[in-house]
């Protein structure tokens, strides 16, 4: 089923917790994308790249210790390695490969957060990554496995209804449903392509409306803008002002101590 397009009727309560996050971390070196220092007030919690599709150390380091200054729990967004395509390509990689790159990228980033003052709280895979862990059960279980072998008290962040999700919760881990603001889905609840040109949401009222729908009929935990999107910020912040409107309190799914 596709997550709701329209908002419901007025009267009709949301939950009273929602966690609101953002991909960040994704520049490198001279390149700059996104505007972490406006997102990081106004989400719960950071997609941090690990440096596979985004990301060079020093511009991770950093992000980490923004985001334990401003109180966001630390994610790994984890990807293919693929720096020239933004990781959003798809990569025929064998099981034992992209356990090990996942392993990697978690490792280099919980090192960045703990010697930042935090430590990564969960994990979520990138564009193309997360796109074939919704039907490619063998890429699924290869991301599933590299945080049974690192952390299975790690949460692991995906779309509801894919194969990520349901193995993780048969593997004994906490499987969290992920709700994207400003991406449009098919009928099976899938996400539009992002080369067709209606794929993204780019009215901010029209995102808030969406994430208030979401909440409301539960769709979700966690409820994403994306960092690179024109217009992140002011997205994030109308959709972070809506869902406090409609009673929800903006909290990560889970929290610093754990």
């Amino acid at each position: 089923m596709a997550p709701p397009r329209t908002p419901p009727a007025d009267g009709v309560a949301a939950p009273a917790v929602v966690d609101l996050n953002a991909d960040l971390g994704e520049s490198f070196g001279r390149w700059t994308l996104g505007d972490d220092a406006a997102l990081l007030p106004l989400v719960t919690s950071a997609n941090v790249a690990c440096g596979f599709h985004a990301g060079d150390p020093a511009t991770l380091h950093r992000t980490c210790a923004d985001a334990v200054a401003h109180g966001v729990v630390i994610g790994a967004q984890v990807g293919y390695p693929d720096l020239v395509g933004f990781g959003r390509r798809f990569l025929d990689i064998a099981d034992d490969d992209l356990t090990a790159a996942v392993l990697y990228q978690i490792g280099a980033l919980d090192a960045l957060a703990r010697a930042a003052g935090g430590r990564v709280r969960y994990v979520k895979p990138h564009g193309a990554l997360y796109n074939a862990t919704v039907d490619h059960e063998q890429q699924a279980a290869a991301v599933v496995a590299a945080v049974v072998l690192l952390d299975p008290a790690l949460p692991v962040l995906g779309l509801p209804g894919s194969a990520l999700l349901r193995i993780a919760t048969a593997r004994g881990l906490r499987a969290v449903p992920e709700y994207f603001v400003d991406r449009r889905y098919t009928d099976d609840g899938r996400l539009v392509d992002r080369r067709h040109p209606d794929a993204l949401v780019h009215d901010v009222d029209e995102a808030a409306e969406r994430a208030v729908t979401a909440a409301r009929e539960g769709v979700a935990e966690s409820m994403c803008v994306h960092g690179d999107s024109p217009g992140a910020v002011a997205m994030a912040g109308t959709v972070r002002a809506a869902l406090t409107s409609a009673g929800c309190a903006l909290a990560p799914f889970r929290g610093e101590d754990g």
